[in-house]
């Protein structure tokens, strides 16, 4: 496993809507970087990053959504008992 995202074994991981925010906040940051080069080339790059974009919205608010189903449901994340699932 690549040890991101919060688990049992790793306690000190990441929120999944902590990791998209992140990659959302670079693809803007690269974006931005390109909006004014009028090649063709650029406007493609431009207007796939536009449709990630939209695609990492839609999963922070699902992810957002399922630590909020989580956290009302089951409460805080304990350490030594998962909230849902098997151990």
């Amino acid at each position: 496993m690549s040890g991101f995202l919060i688990t049992d074994d790793n306690p000190e991981g990441y929120k999944l809507e902590d990791i998209l925010t992140a990659i959302r906040n670079e693809v803007i940051q690269r974006a931005t970087k390109i909006t004014d080069d009028g090649r063709p080339e650029a406007n493609m790059v431009v207007n796939n990053n536009i449709k990630i974009l939209n695609h990492l919205a839609e999963s922070i608010t699902l992810a957002e959504n399922s630590t909020s189903v989580l956290q009302k449901a089951f409460g805080d994340r304990s350490s030594d008992v998962p909230r849902i699932g098997k151990a």
